[in-house]
């Protein structure tokens, strides 16, 4: 895997920046691209569905349930 790729996003009113590997970020562009949702509004919603796990994280996990072929994601309402 290449190095991380750090983006900035705005959460909840507080800047902050996710680092992941660009592995990642392509599955993250590609859930974003087929929700129709922007890459801010999915972080968005990832941060509403992550609970107490950390974002970077958080991002990892649900592009390997993504890659693995669960749409669970796709299906819940966050606040």
């Amino acid at each position: 895997m290449s190095g991380l790729i750090k983006r900035s996003v705005l959460l909840s009113g507080h800047a902050t920046s996710v680092a992941l590997e660009p592995e990642f970020w392509t599955v993250l562009d590609a859930i974003g691209t087929e929700l129709s949702l922007s890459r801010a509004s999915l972080m968005i919603r990832i941060d509403a569905w992550r609970g107490r796990r950390p974002l970077a994280s958080s991002c990892r996990v649900l592009a390997l349930q993504w890659a693995g072929g669960d749409r669970s994601f796709a299906k819940e309402k966050t606040s």
